[in-house]
């Protein structure tokens, strides 16, 4: 009977496929190209406006397939379920007060865990007793006419098999139960002050029931199937229909074949435990044919690390259905672990891959060949223009043959990998091999036993290479999906016309009188396929005025073109299209986050400014574009643009990074300023994109994922300039606090490769921006201070910093290890005894006698190394010292946003004092707020406002911990402290009589005064030795060492230089004293040593300022304060002592 237009265009109304995508495509050539779908996106909903015989089966198909899918997601949350309580604290005694609050908070969190289990229950029983309601439905025989179908056969095993391995899940999940117990202990404690809490307990009782019983699943499904009518026919069908299927090989997939394997046994066992015709069951189907197929297969892959296995399940449920019980043979079965050994062998042939790598190889190679030859044929047939129609269609019918082939096979070796996944998973080694390394660690976890040790190197080899020709096979077929897709929809079309306007209407003339229904059946399959009742033959040539081309058309870039290309022209195009867009998107969103970062002022003085604004440009619709026709087939543009986006990100990170690593240090502002720019137009895009993150992309590209490394590409880069560039050939300038690169490179010189020229948009997108970018970051290019070290806190963060802090710290310690030796050298060639310099002889006295003293011409060499050793912890010294500028600046600044919300405010004596005794303004706002909603009757969910109330507390007790952070400066000077204990002996000799010895030589502040003076006089003397000066670094080293050592006093007290200036000024005075009126007419007693005495002077000035900040961050009074655990941790000081502002001993200019 026909079906009028419009009830089944009314039925067809009921459902909506529209989304927001933009219209901006015009119509394909072909109008049917829906035809291409590999899956409805319906799924059967449009079968109200057919009116089939089979319309009810399809509603239950639909119905267990929502089942299925919701079943899966349910088996997801088992199999990924970890133990809570393995992860909840534990209160010392001294918080045992707070015993009632841990509870709520372990309930509150198990309570979420709970509830998952608690759908998981009621979805069984839902889904228990569909399957039961739809299995009594046929199980009638005149049912069985009308349905069920093979496809519903497949929905009730499947949803059959989610049941099974839920229940199973479920038994081997030994944290549920543990977790259950913690969280109705937590219940009890914590509703004892609640009300009603009868209906609460009796659902834990029963999810206690359902946790605790096993296979408690199958038993609720067993109970629901026999609840009124008898269900052992449809049992039976269902039995009859796995096993023809195993022994006929039915299943194309090996995910098909695992399913019905894994159910037969539950089948066996519902069927045989009827009250009635128990025995049936073995008339139809024979024991020994279950016998067999049990036997073949013990062990059946279930989830990567989890199996089942048949004669397991069938004794375990034997001890649950009494019925089943009697039956001795199939109970005889051995499980995996019982295998006699003269059987094993035959099993380890089956299950090993390595047994069958020749047969493998040989499918594979035939496999190749003959698909290399089909897809000739194809395109031969593809370039030619002969009509002729048998020709084709056994080209394409072959083609079809060899791609059904290629599934197999890829399905039959991914079987393979499974299965023997499994079984090596039910039979792991014993005793794992022992190598001489591991003698002392001779405990093995049973994962390594399955897993690691299992395996010999002939069995991971030939895994591999299984795994290579999948993927070979794989990529092979894929990369042909365009050339042959049509091929393969023609021949499967063709194939269902021959069935339903040939054999079918032979069927037909036979049921036509006798068996009305099924004649009915087959009526409605030749109404739903057939071309002619649909009348669907080719497009007219009404259809082709489609491809006139209008100027309108011209104008939509997705319009489809009346030129035929080829699809791998199109494939190009399209392509090539996809990427310039991109680009022309990234080129935009970096050109906007650069002007907004681009600072104001710069911008207001250029002349030209206007050219660092970015005019608006609008995408909406392009990011809303879903589905875009070509050739046939249906693109999703939005998600290809996001792909192609977060390539682009890393492509983008991974250049500034290398362009970072093929510079110098100096590099680092600029590097933070692109980041800065790239991290903003992540945030511009992310609006309409789903985006990687950029955090976890920035982590990727610096390979820094591992949550247990600190390591990443920038800090490595940092570390090794610093190393072979930094240290050795910058010299710094106190007074500017820069480090400035030394006219002449000292001891290494860093190689560098030359940087790759990026793509523009890879800068900051438009040419002016990149140009006013590179004009700033040239600022920072010549010299390294407190900006660059803002860079370095902000790249690195508060991960990768301590890791570079401690390295400085370690190269320091082996500085002062490597300069021992050295200084040893020096101090014996100086005299043993050095007294002080006289004042008779005067300056030129003076120095003659430092001349005879410092007797290191043989020692040019190691004075020199020793000079540079000092700079380079000079250097470190100082760097750690700018850094400890930059991170109070940054704790400043987090103290005060924080302190108006953690109640500080300033005392009298400048000390900090909290205004609220007991809380903090920020814990009373949310408490006050979460007594007001919890107060409330309309308060849906009180404890979540609860929860957000405790987290308020915990985050003031942690921003109340981070404001006693100690000093970066003083952990790096109480390092240094250890390092030089360790030599105290060799640099300070005790004095014998318990007074200052002054006439002592192997202190080490003689070896730097000596130091001093020769670098002093040499940089005098001889102009040229000023373009390698050593900068300001040497007396940071050599001043901290000595006052660490406890020396600076004897140094200001028999410092050449200073005994020098000292010899110079009484002579002045003595001069200027006895000289007559005509002092003027004799020649300048000083005349030859101006220079060197100023020289001395500056030395003087800034060795009293390092000494000032020592004094200031690190009193000797309070050494052991600043001392170092023997953990590695240091012991910060909680008060400072009120000293003079370094700032203020400044070297002044000299009046």
């Amino acid at each position: 009977m026909a079906i009028p237009v419009e009830e089944a265009i009314a039925a067809l109304s009921t459902f909506s496929l529209e989304d927001e995508q933009p219209d901006v495509q015009g119509l394909a050539v072909l109008l049917s190209s829906e035809r291409y779908a590999t899956n409805s996106p319906i799924e059967y909903s449009d079968v109200a406006a057919y009116r089939l015989s089979l319309g009810e089966d399809t509603k239950a198909i639909n119905q267990l397939n929502t089942l299925i899918q919701e079943g899966k997601e349910m088996a997801s949350l088992l199999y990924t379920y970890r133990s809570c309580v393995k992860a909840l604290p534990q209160l010392p005694d001294s918080m045992k007060h707070s015993q009632a609050d841990l509870y709520l908070e372990t309930y509150q969190v198990l309570d979420l865990e709970m509830s998952r289990l608690r759908e998981i229950q009621r979805w069984q029983a839902s889904a228990a007793s569909k399957l039961a309601a739809d299995m009594q439905r046929f199980s009638r025989p005149e049912r069985l006419v009308n349905g069920p179908t093979i496809t519903h056969f497949w929905s009730m095993l499947k949803l059959l098999d989610v049941l099974l391995q839920l229940d199973h899940l479920k038994n081997a999940k030994a944290s549920i139960p543990n977790d259950f117990s913690w969280y109705k202990r937590t219940f009890t404690q914590v509703s004892s002050q609640w009300q009603d809490t009868e209906t609460m307990r009796e659902e834990l009782d029963d999810l206690q029931i359902f946790l605790s019983t096993r296979w408690a699943i199958l038993l609720n499904l067993h109970a629901e199937m026999f609840r009124t009518n008898t269900v052992e026919d449809i049992l039976q069908v269902l039995i009859v229909f796995c096993v023809e299927s195993l022994e006929l090989d039915f299943a194309l997939l090996y995910p098909e074949r695992h399913t019905l394997l894994r159910v037969l046994p539950v089948l066996v066992v519902l069927a045989t435990s009827s009250e009635k015709e128990s025995e049936s069951l073995y008339k139809r189907v024979k024991i020994n044919r279950l016998l067999s197929i049990f036997k073949n297969d013990p062990v059946i892959p279930a989830f990567p690390d989890l199996h089942l296995s048949p004669a397991a399940i069938l004794k375990e449920l034997s001890s649950y259905f009494q019925n089943f019980s009697s039956q001795t043979r199939l109970l005889s079965l051995p499980a995996p672990h019982e295998i006699p050994p003269r059987e094993l062998q035959d099993y380890q042939r089956h299950y090993l891959i390595l047994n069958h790598m020749g047969t493998i190889r040989a499918e594979h190679d035939d496999f190749s060949i003959r698909f290399a030859s089909a897809m000739n044929q194809m395109i031969t047939l593809k370039s030619s223009d002969s009509a002729d129609n048998d020709w084709s269609r056994d080209i394409k019918g072959n083609m079809y043959d060899i791609v059904v082939e290629g599934f197999q096979l890829l399905s039959r070796w991914t079987g393979r990998i499974w299965e023997q996944c499994a079984w090596k998973f039910s039979r792991p080694c014993k005793e794992p091999p022992i190598s001489d390394s591991q003698q002392n660690t001779t405990t093995f976890f049973d994962y390594e036993k399955v897993v690691r040790w299992n395996y010999t190197a002939e069995e991971r080899r030939a895994l591999l290479e299984l795994i290579g020709y999948i993927k070979s096979i794989g990529l092979m077929m894929q990369h042909c999906d365009t050339l042959v897709s049509e091929a393969l929809w023609e021949t499967i079309h063709m194939e269902v016309q021959d069935f339903v306007q040939d054999k079918l209407d032979t069927m037909l003339r036979t049921t036509f009188r006798k068996k009305k229904d099924l004649s009915r059946i087959l009526s409605d399959m030749r109404t739903l396929s057939a071309d002619w009742m649909a009348n669907t033959s080719k497009a007219d040539p009404e259809q082709h005025s489609l491809h006139q081309e209008t100027e309108e058309m011209r104008q939509n870039t997705f319009y489809p073109r009346p030129v035929a290309p080829t699809a791998a022209q199109v494939d190009l195009c399209f392509d090539l299209l996809a990427q310039k867009l991109n680009e022309i998107i990234f080129t935009y969103y970096k050109s906007c986050a650069a002007s907004t970062l681009l600072d104001s002022s710069f911008t207001y003085a250029c002349d030209d400014g206007e050219k660092y604004f970015v005019k608006p440009l609008r995408f909406d619709a392009i990011f809303k574009l879903r589905r875009v026709m070509v050739l046939g087939r249906t693109i999703d543009l939005r998600s290809l643009i996001t792909q192609r986006m977060n390539k682009i990100f890393r492509e983008n990170i991974d250049f500034l990074l290398e362009r970072f690593e093929n510079g110098d240090l100096c590099g680092v502002v600029e590097l933070q300023q692109l980041l800065d720019i790239l991290e903003l137009t992540h945030q511009s895009i992310s609006r309409f994109l789903e985006l990687d993150s950029y955090s976890l992309m920035l982590s990727e590209m610096q390979e820094n994922l591992s949550l247990v490394s600190y390591s990443s590409r920038i800090s490595s880069q940092i570390w090794s300039e610093m190393q072979t560039d930094f240290l050795p050939n910058f010299i710094l300038c106190n007074t500017t606090q820069r480090f400035v690169r030394s006219i002449k490179g000292t001891h290494h010189s860093s190689q560098r490769s030359s940087a790759s020229t990026g793509k523009p948009y890879f800068y900051c997108g438009s040419h002016d921006l990149t140009m006013a970018y590179q004009g700033l970051a040239g600022l920072y290019r010549d010299f390294f201070g407190v900006p660059h070290m803002f860079a370095v806190v902000k790249l690195l963060g508060s991960r990768s910093l301590p890791a570079i802090i401690r390295a400085l710290l370690d190269h320091i310690s082996s500085k002062i290890t490597g300069m021992v030796p050295k200084i040893t050298a020096l101090q014996e060639a100086l005299p043993k005894s050095i007294g002080l310099l006289s004042f008779d002889g005067g300056i030129a006295g003076c120095q003659k006698i430092i001349h005879e003293i410092l007797t290191w011409e043989a020692k040019s060499e190691v004075k020199t190394e020793v000079l540079h050793d000092l700079k380079e912890i000079g250097s470190a010294l100082y760097w750690m010292s700018i850094l400890d500028i930059v991170l109070r600046q940054i704790d400043t600044t987090q103290f005060m946003q924080s302190a108006p919300w953690l109640g500080l405010v300033p005392g009298n004596d400048g000390q900090v004092k909290h205004a609220y005794s007991d809380s903090t303004p920020f814990t009373t706002l949310l408490s006050a707020a979460t007594n007001a909603v919890t107060a409330s009757p309309a308060c849906p969910n009180p404890s979540t406002f609860l929860v957000m109330s405790k987290q308020a507390e915990a985050a003031s007790l942690l921003y109340k911990s981070n404001l006693n952070s100690g000093s970066v400066l003083e952990y790096a000077l109480a390092f240094t402290s250890a390092a030089l204990d360790r030599h105290y002996s060799k640099w300070s000799a005790t004095p014998r009589t318990g007074f200052i010895d002054i006439t002592t030589s192997k202190d080490f502040y003689r070896i730097f005064s000596g130091l001093q003076y020769s670098y002093l006089e040499e940089s005098i003397n001889n102009p040229s030795k000023k373009q390698e000066m050593l900068g300001d670094s040497v007396a940071w080293a050599g001043c901290t060492i000595m006052y660490l050592l406890g020396q600076q006093q004897h140094f200001e007290l028999f410092d050449f230089s200073y005994q020098f200036l000292n010899v110079a000024e009484v002579e002045s005075a003595t001069v200027s004293h006895y000289q007559s009126s005509e002092r003027t007419k004799s020649p300048n007693f000083l005349q030859g040593y101006e220079g060197i005495l100023e020289a001395m002077r500056k030395a003087r000035r800034l060795n009293n300022h390092v000494f000032s900040m020592l004094r200031a961050r690190c009193p000797l009074e309070d050494k052991v304060a600043c001392a170092i655990k023997p953990s590695g941790a240091p012991l910060h000081r909680m008060k400072f002592m009120n000293t003079v502002s370094a700032f203020e001993t400044l070297p002044q200019r000299a009046t």
